[in-house]
């Protein structure tokens, strides 16, 4: 399997702007740019590529879970997962150095152990965790 992506820049780095387009569509010519990137808080004038990754995260994460869990003879009611990216500077320049996973599972009949044995294999199975060079954390709940 293949995905693409295609980004678009125009202009000098600090003052120019640019789109980011996926294949299938859900992201068509989605804006970006420095200032969004860094100035915009609350991230409502565009993306960036750092809430891209950290949405592929918990994406992955949830359905490698979804996977365990139904290997294991269970079936997830909900996992609800949010991924929150650090992006911090350093001597020679942004890193990536976290991602926090936080987990809200309600999955019948699981044990604690069980679960916390299946979560944390999802956590180092799942191919965006794989691809990180940063610490991932999980801290969930089990309802």
């Amino acid at each position: 399997m293949k995905r693409t992506a295609k980004a678009q820049w125009n202009g000098s780095g600090f003052g120019g702007s640019g789109t980011l387009s996926t294949q299938s569509g859900v992201f068509d010519g989605q804006p970006y740019s420095i200032k969004l990137r860094f100035e915009n808080e609350d991230g409502k004038l565009g993306t960036n590529p750092e809430e891209l990754i950290a949405a592929a995260h918990a994406g992955c994460y949830a359905m490698a879970l979804s996977v365990e869990l139904e290997k294991a003879g269970f079936t997830a009611e909900t996992l609800k997962v949010d991924a929150t990216l650090s992006l911090d500077q350093s001597d020679t320049g942004w890193d990536i150095t976290k991602i926090a996973l936080k987990l809200e599972a309600k999955v019948p009949e699981v044990s604690d152990e069980e679960f916390d044995k299946l979560a944390n294999g999802a956590k180092a199975g799942c191919p965006v965790s794989k691809v990180l060079n940063c610490e991932i954390t999980l801290d969930y709940t089990l309802n």
